[in-house]
């Protein structure tokens, strides 16, 4: 059923920009700035890269060869550790209330703190309502392993919007078929791609799936020198501060795969492109890939979407008196 209050076209954004990895609130209040001067564009939507809050530790190997760990490095993971979030703080209250006053639907990458672990999150911001929810990434690239924690089935939501239905793949998550063919089977129409992968190889990826997905995809990635850390830090990029650590690359896709902004490599901007949501259906007549062209009576997945403790309580009921 089609929803009369869904635009036909508006106008999305995604966000290039160098987040502070010393302060996450510094981070915070620099996200809400530039959401309230996409907003000002005339964004309904916002897209930030991967661990725009928390940081993407680029180049730091956390003091940990095969079969060692360093003081050094244990270190390292304290200070990282103290500089992710919690979802109950003023970083997220600070994102929250920009949204809220502007309107604008915000995904937003950041380190989330449960415990002793860490987790590469999107959150989502859905104006007056706040955070709405999240992605906690499912499988962290090589070294990532070392530092985040692996998310589970139940945080892989893709929210019915009237900007159409919104959801979130962080980074090499992208190359998991299994997980792509899950959003697609949510109906995902705009396909939220925070990465920390700066690579000529990644656009023909967001590409394809836009066509595989039939699907807008916006992709953002930071814009980060070496200067955003202090002179102390390790990094195997070396130490000059005018060294790019991660070049961007953000880019805007439509769902036949044609690029309508970016990439740009160039330094902090913001992209903009008109969203179309009709263009998903006129994609989808041809290629369906949770549909018409999913051949169920050959391939089937199964998904199990049921959140994963390590503690389970039974408590005993207490006897009446």
């Amino acid at each position: 059923m089609m929803d009369s209050n869904r635009p036909n076209t508006y106008k999305a954004a995604v966000v290039q920009a160098a987040s502070d990895p010393t302060s996450s609130l510094v981070s915070a209040q620099k996200a809400a700035a530039l959401i309230e001067k996409a907003a000002g564009a005339g964004a309904r939507l916002v897209v930030f890269p991967e661990a725009f809050i928390g940081g993407y530790p680029k180049g730091n190997s956390f003091g940990a060869p095969v079969g060692m760990r360093k003081p050094e490095g244990r270190e390292a993971f304290r200070s990282y550790w103290e500089a992710a979030i919690d979802l109950d703080g003023v970083e997220v209250e600070t994102i929250a209330a920009a949204a809220a006053a502007t309107g604008a639907f915000t995904v937003i990458g950041c380190i989330e703190r449960e415990q002793g672990t860490l987790y590469c999150t999107a959150l989502f911001f859905d104006g007056a309502r706040g955070l709405v929810g999240k992605h906690r990434k499912l499988m962290p690239t090589a070294g990532e392993r070392l530092i985040w924690g692996f998310g589970d089935g139940s945080t892989m939501p893709v929210f019915e919007t009237s900007l159409g239905n919104i959801g979130a793949v962080i980074c090499w998550e992208n190359y998991m078929p299994m997980l792509r063919m899950h959003m697609y089977s949510q109906g995902i129409s705009v396909y939220c791609a925070p990465t920390a992968d700066d690579r000529d190889t990644w656009l023909p990826t967001m590409q394809h799936i836009a066509l595989e997905g039939r699907c807008f995809v916006l992709t953002a990635c930071q814009h980060l020198k070496r200067g955003a850390f202090p002179a102390d830090y390790e990094c195997a990029l070396g130490a000059d501060p005018e060294t790019v650590l991660m070049r961007g690359g953000s880019a805007i896709v439509n769902p036949l795969g044609k690029v309508l902004a970016g990439p740009c490599f160039e330094g902090e901007t913001i992209l903009y492109a008109d969203i179309a949501l009709d263009e998903v259906t006129r994609g989808k007549f041809d290629f369906d890939a949770a549909g018409h062209y999913s051949r169920p009576d050959v391939f089937q997945l199964v998904v199990d979407d049921r959140p994963k403790r390590a503690v389970s309580t039974v408590s005993a009921v207490r006897a009446r008196n």
